[in-house]
């Protein structure tokens, strides 16, 4: 499914994770899945939330720089080569793949996987047809 993600630039300093976690925390929104990705001046903070539309209104409330893009969510069988599958699925396809990571959601023997694709609608069209939605 296409979901919403969020990415919080941040200065590469002390406690700015701790400050935008605490953001969340503090105005009781939950977390789905979380990446960053850095350079030796600053960072991108991924973030899939419970509560989307007021994740971003609360941290831009306290002045953090934030952007949305729409990435897909891909629930997969926690097994050997399930991951594979769906990388070879996609190149099949030509879905170019930008980045991945995982969610901190783990049901029964599934995990889910989210994918920033530069086509969001195709990629989700070939994940549909492959019955992976």
């Amino acid at each position: 499914m296409i979901i919403k993600q969020i990415s919080i630039f941040l200065e590469n300093t002390a406690g700015r994770i701790a400050d935008v976690t605490g953001v969340l925390k503090d105005n009781n929104i939950n977390l789905r899945a979380i990446m960053i990705a850095d350079t030796a001046d600053f960072g991108i903070l991924r973030i899939i939330s419970d509560e989307p539309e007021r994740a971003v209104k609360v941290l831009q409330d306290a002045k953090f720089t934030t952007r949305t893009t729409d990435v897909l969510a891909v629930k997969i069988q926690d097994k050997v080569g399930a991951l594979c599958d769906v990388m070879a699925l996609f190149n099949n396809n030509g879905i170019n793949i930008e980045y991945l990571y995982a969610s901190l959601e783990k049901k029964d023997d599934t995990a889910v996987i989210i994918f920033k694709v530069q086509d969001a609608k195709k990629g989700l069209e070939v994940i549909k047809a492959n019955g992976l939605v």
